[in-house]
Parts: C-alpha cells; sequence; structure tokens
C-alpha cells in the first residue's frame, strides 16, 4: 500500500441528510446494503465512542430514522502509486491500489484494518468513507519512466477491487490499464465486479500481447448468504457470467474460492469450481477466512448477528485452523491454515481442481516493456491536481 498522503474532501453524496452518518447508527445494527454491523474506533484512536440507550427509548427512534448509510468519497493524494511487497504468500512484488475502502462491504475484507491508518473505523467507515487517486496515472508514468525500474507484473486489487462501484464513473483502473497497455507492461486484475468488462476491449488486446490475466472471487453460489456477506458486490451467478464472457474474448481467466469460510461456505467448494470451469474459467486457487486486527470482532459481530445458531460452529471450525485462535499471522500458513481441518481443505480442493482439468494461467511478458512518454499532467503539482480532480468531480454531480 502506498504512503497516506494528503486527503482533500470534495463530495458528499446528496442527498446525504437522508442517509444516516455511521457513527449515528447504534452498535450492533444491521443496515441494508452494509456489511459490517459495528463502527467501532480504529486500533491506533485513543478513545471510543458508544450508542447507549438512555431510557427514553433514543436508540428506537434512531433505528425507526435509518434508511440507509450515505457514502462519501474523497481525494487521496498520495505521492506514490507503486507499492512493493516481499511477501512470499504473494505472486507479486508490486501492486496498484486506486482506491482506498471499498463499497461491495465484504465483512471478511483483510484490507479493511488499512483504514486506522486514516484515523477512521474498519467498520463501516471502510465501505462508506472512500478516496480515490486522482493522480494514479500521472504518478505511474513518473514511476515507470524511473531510470531503475525493471519491469514484473503489477498486481490491481490486491487490496481494495479496483472496480468497486465509484470506478464507473472515475475511471481510474482505466486509466492506469491504458497506460500499462501503451508501454506493454504485464498486469494481473483480482475483482468481484462485473464493472471489468466494460474494459473487455482493453483487456483483450492486452491478453493477446500476453500481458494480462483476470481473477475473479466467487466466495459462494448462495444468493442469500453472499448479500449478507457481500452485500453490494455483483451476485455469484453474474460473477460467473463475466468469467464467460471475459473467456471468449480470449482473456485469461482464474477462480479465487475466497475466502473459504469453515462451517459456512466450505461445503460448496466443489460446485464453485465446477460451474467455473463450465464458465470458461481456466485456473483456480483459494484462500482461508483470514480475522487479523479488527476483522476478528467485525466478522464475530456479523456472525452472532446473521447466523446465530450457526455462530459456535463457525467460530469452532476457524480456530481449529488457527491453533486454537482467530488468526496466526505466519508466512505460508495464514492463507492457508494448519490442522486438520485446514488439511482436509486443501486435499478437497487440490483433488477437485486436477479432477476438472485446471491448469496454471500462461506466463505475463515483460520482455517488450518500453518506459511510457513524457505528458503534460505529468508537470502539474499535487495542490493543482487536487483541484482540477474536484472540479472536475463536481461536474460529474456523482450519484452515490
Amino acid at each position: 500500500m502506498t504512503g497516506r498522503g494528503r486527503r482533500a474532501r470534495y463530495h458528499a453524496e446528496p442527498g446525504a441528510a437522508n442517509g444516516a452518518a455511521p457513527d449515528s447508527v447504534p452498535e450492533g445494527t444491521v443496515v441494508r446494503g452494509r456489511g459490517a454491523i459495528s463502527n467501532r474506533s480504529g486500533r491506533y484512536e485513543s478513545w471510543s465512542r458508544e450508542a447507549v440507550d438512555d431510557g427514553w427509548g433514543s436508540l428506537d427512534e434512531a433505528l425507526d430514522e435509518i434508511e440507509s448509510i450515505a457514502t462519501t468519497v474523497e481525494v487521496d493524494s498520495t505521492r506514490r502509486i507503486i507499492a512493493r511487497n516481499e511477501s512470499p504468500d504473494v505472486p507479486f512484488d508490486r501492486s496498484i491500489n486506486p482506491y482506498r475502502g471499498c463499497e461491495h462491504g465484504c465483512v471478511y475484507c483483510y484490507a479493511r484494518p488499512t483504514h486506522a491508518w486514516l484515523g477512521l473505523s474498519p467498520g463501516r467507515d471502510f465501505e462508506t468513507k472512500l478516496f480515490y487517486k486522482p493522480d494514479a496515472v500521472a504518478l505511474l508514468r513518473r514511476e515507470l519512466r524511473a531510470r531503475r525500474y525493471r519491469p514484473a507484473p503489477i498486481a490491481l486489487g490486491a487490496n481494495t477491487d479496483p472496480y468497486q462501484p465509484i470506478e464507473r464513473r472515475f475511471r481510474v483502473t482505466r486509466g492506469i490499464l491504458e497506460l500499462l497497455k501503451e508501454c506493454s507492461h504485464p498486469a494481473t486484475i483480482v475483482t468481484k465486479s462485473v464493472l471489468v468488462e466494460h474494459d473487455a476491449d482493453l483487456l483483450a488486446a492486452m491478453a493477446e500481447a500476453s500481458l494480462v490475466n483476470v481473477s475473479i472471487s466467487v466466495t459462494t453460489l448462495n444468493d442469500e448468504l453472499s448479500r449478507r456477506m457481500e452485500p453490494r458486490a455483483a451476485g455469484p451467478r453474474r460473477r460467473l457470467a463475466t468469467v464467460e464472457r471475459l473467456s471468449r474474448r480470449g482473456i485469461p481467466v482464474r477462480v479465487l474460492v475466497a475466502p473459504v469460510v469453515p462451517g459456512l461456505t466450505d461445503h460448496e467448494i466443489e460446485t464453485v469450481l465446477r460451474a467455473a470451469r463450465d464458465a470458461g474459467a481456466r485456473d483456480a486457487a483459494y484462500v482461508l477466512l483470514r480475522l487479523p486486527l479488527e476483522i476478528s470482532g467485525l466478522f464475530h459481530e456479523w456472525l452472532d448477528a446473521q447466523y446465530p445458531l450457526r455462530a459456535g460452529r463457525v467460530r469452532s471450525l476457524i480456530r481449529q485452523t488457527a491453533g486454537g485462535r482467530d488468526y496466526r499471522s505466519g508466512f505460508g500458513t495464514r492463507m492457508r491454515g494448519t490442522g486438520h481441518i485446514a488439511d482436509l481443505i486443501a486435499n478437497r480442493f487440490r483433488q477437485c481442481r486436477r479432477r476438472l482439468g485446471f491448469e496454471e494461467l500462461p506466463p505475463l511478458d515483460a520482455s517488450r516493456f518500453r518506459p511510457p512518454a513524457e505528458h503534460p499532467d505529468d508537470a502539474l503539482g499535487p495542490g493543482a491536481r487536487e483541484r482540477a480532480a474536484a472540479e472536475a468531480a463536481g461536474q460529474l454531480g456523482l450519484p452515490f
């Protein structure tokens, strides 16, 4: 992830007065279209707030007034766009995140704790207070032109979804891909959004030159479970339709069964893989549920609120994959777990993947990379870029 950068608020959702602010919603409230059950303070905050019933029915009145929680978007004027990592658990050493926060609201999202770096809650703030990077293309152009830069696949979607709903208006991801295509730089994409289809023309051209592959996350085929767990993401079967449409264009597609939640979604592994293969996916992979930092409390709140009769069993199975804890962060095991439950999931997945004939995606080609040409926007200072972005956004009249 990139540095914190400066932030400049430019827009709040039109009609936001009709929607509740995250802090005004009582803890433990299930809000339609939102994943997190609470908005607890991040780990770096010195204080926290909690709604308390004063005996006069104030919480009941607040609940009656809640129709929705408004989404706001702010400018993130980070100074660098390519994030580096040395993790042995992921197949890339660099990534780009066009957005901070994610409106999909997936309760299990491992990126939620990053909102605490901004002084915001990894709970409802993460899915309602979003940030976008208007300088992304200019910054990427500058970093790709650096004399010491050596090309290797850049991962888009390593943290938050590059095709979450606000991409429809801001098109930051599209701009990044256009620049990567211009200089023949390889990229990988991870998303659970059908908006990736809007860039199928660009992706098909890149795929023909072995410059891109796409991974589509499919957590479950149960519509009701998906609606509760991933409230603003595309439905499962719609994602499979995206797999099919991209595959028809010659774009290599992998399906990620991620995360696998023991006791909740693990029984669907074979069903999801079969549906993915029928849709044209070439490869498949999985990641076990991870509950680091604030995600642990947020997930258990959600589980108790949405599936109270199954919560105890699910909790027990999760902890059996992490040595009796909610999460263990060691390299090599944090994404697969340990113990007999984790081994059973791994064996089932491996055997089904082999039986259905999945193969590794073809390698990406970085040999034809050429540094991009200079562009007039590169000369803009951070302040000027922010103002230009704010003015452009105001002209769009964004209805979130």
